[in-house]
């Protein structure tokens, strides 16, 4: 019996280690997605009137709250195994419960607008490239050269987009 609770105790541990760790590289895949050349590209051409701006900060906000609430659900199931406390594993539950429904009003959005962030994405690229048709501004044309880069980067379809 002794050695039961002992195997359980460190299969719980092992578990919170893994939770625990992906709630770190969802905060990093957040953090890459947020500062990264790519996404902030289109996220600082982007107009006051597309929703690619918000769909990005609210993607963010929503991959940092995860990452928290499984590292916070994590700790407690930890400590909740070393100090065999009820208290501290309910609370630990409670985190995974309030993650679990998180994730299920994300996966409907996804389900629901699944080409939001792509027809968001082709408006700023028709708003610069139209910039760039009418008007020789360089600012514009810079921008539009390093949209065509990130996108050759992207995808392989991209490069035919980045050659035209």
């Amino acid at each position: 019996l002794r050695c039961g609770m002992r195997t359980t105790k460190c299969q719980l541990l092992v578990t919170s280690l893994c939770v625990m760790l992906l709630g770190l590289s969802i905060a990093t895949l957040s953090t890459v997605t947020h500062y990264g050349l790519h996404f902030t590209l289109i996220s600082n051409v982007s107009l006051d009137s597309n929703a690619y701006r918000v769909i990005h900060h609210r993607a963010f906000y929503s991959g940092i709250c995860l990452s928290m609430t499984l590292i916070l659900a994590a700790l407690l199931s930890s400590a909740a195994t070393v100090r065999e406390s009820q208290c501290l594993t309910t609370m630990g539950f409670f985190c995974f419960a309030l993650a679990f429904c998180g994730l299920i009003p994300a996966a409907c959005w996804r389900y629901t607008h699944s080409t939001e962030v792509e027809d968001s994405m082709m408006d700023v690229y028709d708003f610069v490239y139209e910039e760039v048709r009418r008007n020789t501004s360089s600012f514009r044309r810079h921008e539009l050269t390093a949209i065509h880069e990130a996108v050759s980067c992207l995808s392989p379809a991209g490069e035919n987009l980045a050659l035209e």
